[in-house]
């Protein structure tokens, strides 16, 4: 199997920078989100169109950012 259609770009999600990226493995799109400045990965989503893929992971990264403690700097 083989990745096709792939896509990638940057957005800022509850104000963090993140990278975004989507392809179709076999019938089925995939996407990832992850974090722009050390690169982890955030989450993943799967869906038979690409907007229903990144809708999926954007849903799951915003809940963890949502979660991530900031402190204030000294």
């Amino acid at each position: 199997m083989r990745a096709e259609d792939y896509r990638r770009r940057r957005d800022r999600l509850e104000g963090w920078d993140i990278g975004i990226a989507s392809y179709k493995l076999g019938g089925r799109y995939c996407c990832e989100v992850d974090n722009a400045s050390p690169g982890g990965r955030l989450a993943r989503g799967e869906g038979d169109t690409r907007e229903e893929a990144e809708a999926e992971a954007l849903n799951k990264a915003r809940e963890m950012l949502a979660r991530t403690r900031v402190y204030p700097p000294r």
